[in-house]
């Protein structure tokens, strides 16, 4: 009996010490979507955290709110069969926050789910969350447009004077003012700045205003089996990129599915000057076992990255009817180094423009100047375990001179598209059992670039008359263990270059090589 009576009490002291879940049904919010119920929902999370910390709680049901503000220890359980509707009114997504806008520091309307600060939080659940972004979509195309055509806005409404006026100190770079002009700046969906400790788990998003999940130095974060849903064709949700951790530090990505009008998972660190006095690279992500559809690149690192990217593993994803496959892009006045990469175990198909893309002449044209805290670098990056067919091209390394593109490494990859592979001012790049089959023109070609080993490449359909291999003024070349088994009419063009050729078997080529 005494036994019995300290289990029982056991139990309920258990009771007393768990979270508390507030249910926004039971607390009367309106079910129907028609009226808001921001005011409830926030109210709920400070009652929440001021316990210490609980559960909101959204059943079955139509759920229209403004900006959700977390706090630390919240989660926002969205059940199956609940759909939470963020207002398209903008007015409500005030007062202005802290956000971080195409990696610019900014005061400016609230991001929808918003927080700063906190610790322990989580949005999980199987329900869904819609940004209803396409008034945003219209207003931001419309301002562009205009900007374009004029240079400038026609006029300034409330939004852009309070921007203005909450703004007034902000620096960037001559290339990025235009950008500025616009005044109104669409906020991102999900937008965490310098909190730890962040699962977002389970959900279905649609319909970004912006970017969707955008966490800002942050540490500690999982995103799993997410999908992500915004439209990609008209009514297009430009820059409606999918997840894109900037400046965050131990970041895994898994079992998620995505389908957006930009890039589908970028990772970044700020833009130039601002980018670099924050001065926190994005390190340590994983991103595993997750499928891109409609998106400008699969898995794509830049064009902010001016605090630096690196410690990143790509694994076990597919890609199809993206733009881009595997893309790093930036340009001189960005600074930053992205290395230590590694991507493995990807299929690629139907993808629009190039598979691989190093470039750092991303934003604009540029001359060649000292190096600096203003120069970009990209290295020690390595790719492997590749398949990919209907490809329009496989890809493209453009460097900078006072700083090329180096110890890149491309292994068992094989890939049908209708260009090859080119690149241009780069050092240290490495092909190692590497079978392409193109339609026009070499599937690799060099030009300026030093330090070169192409070792067993060879091409499953070469062109007549067309060499596989082409080399421009390249520098320490070296050409070994390739064996080309389809029968091919030239397999090497060199041009002022100086190579090494070691043991290769090319009895199946009529020409070995034309100078």
């Amino acid at each position: 009996m005494k036994k019995s009576f300290l289990c029982l009490a056991f139990l309920l002291c258990l009771t007393g010490l768990q979270a508390k879940i507030y249910n926004i049904k039971d607390l009367g919010a309106d079910t129907t979507g028609k009226n808001t119920c921001t005011q409830l929902i926030n109210e709920s999370i400070q009652k929440a955290a001021a316990e210490g910390g609980g559960t909101i709680y959204f059943p079955a049901g139509n759920y229209l709110t403004a900006a959700i503000h977390l706090e630390s220890n919240i989660t926002l359980d969205i059940e199956s069969g609940a759909v939470l509707r963020f207002s398209d009114k903008f007015e409500e997504y005030l007062p202005f926050v802290k956000v971080r806008w195409e990696g610019v520091f900014m005061n400016s309307l609230s991001p929808l789910i918003y927080a700063d600060g906190v610790e322990n939080i989580t949005i999980k659940g199987r329900g869904v969350i819609d940004g209803q972004g396409h008034a945003w979509w219209k207003e931001s195309r419309q301002l562009i447009d205009e900007i374009r055509a004029n240079g400038k806005t026609s006029g300034t409404n409330k939004l852009q004077q309070m921007w203005l006026d909450a703004n007034k100190d902000i620096k960037v770079s001559p290339y990025y003012e235009s950008t500025l002009e616009r005044k109104f700046f669409r906020p991102p969906f999900i937008q965490f700045h310098e909190s730890k400790n962040i699962v977002i788990e389970g959900i279905t998003i649609i319909n970004s205003p912006f970017w969707t999940i955008n966490p800002i130095g942050c540490d500690d974060i999982i995103v799993h089996g997410v999908t992500i849903n915004n439209p990609s064709k008209n009514p297009k949700g430009h820059n409606t990129d999918g997840i894109n951790p900037e400046s965050c530090r131990n970041v895994r990505i898994s079992d998620c599915f995505i389908s957006v009008g930009d890039d589908c998972i970028t990772i970044k660190s700020g833009r130039d000057e601002d980018g670099r006095k924050y001065g926190r690279p994005c390190e340590n992500i994983t991103i595993t076992n997750c499928i891109m559809l409609a998106g400008h690149g699969g898995v794509v690192i830049g064009s902010e990255m001016s605090g630096g990217v690196k410690k990143v593993a790509i694994s076990n994803c597919v890609f199809n009817g993206t733009d881009a496959g595997i893309r790093l892009k930036s340009s001189r006045g960005r600074g930053g180094v992205v290395e230590e990469i590694r991507v493995d175990n990807i299929v690629m198909n139907d993808i629009q423009r190039n598979a691989f893309i190093f470039d750092l002449f991303y934003d604009k044209d540029s001359k060649e100047e000292p190096v600096s805290e203003r120069t970009p670098a990209f290295r020690n990056i390595h790719i492997s375990n590749v398949t990919g067919n209907d490809i329009k091209k496989v890809g493209y390394i453009t460097g900078i001179k006072e700083m090329p593109i180096s110890e890149i490494s491309f292994s068992n990859i094989n890939m049908v598209a209708e260009v090859g592979f080119t690149a241009k001012t780069a050092k240290n790049i490495q092909f190692h059992n590497v079978d392409l089959a193109v339609k026009k023109g070499a599937s690799f070609a060099f030009d300026e670039c030093t330090d070169i080993v192409l070792n067993n490449v060879r091409s499953k359909a070469p062109l007549a008359g067309q060499p596989i291999v082409e080399l421009n003024n390249v520098t320490n070349g070296l050409i070994n263990n390739c064996f080309q088994i389809t029968p091919a009419d030239v397999f090497c063009k060199e041009v002022n270059s100086q190579i090494i050729w070691g043991n290769n078997f090319l009895d199946n080529v009529k020409t070995v090589k034309i100078n």
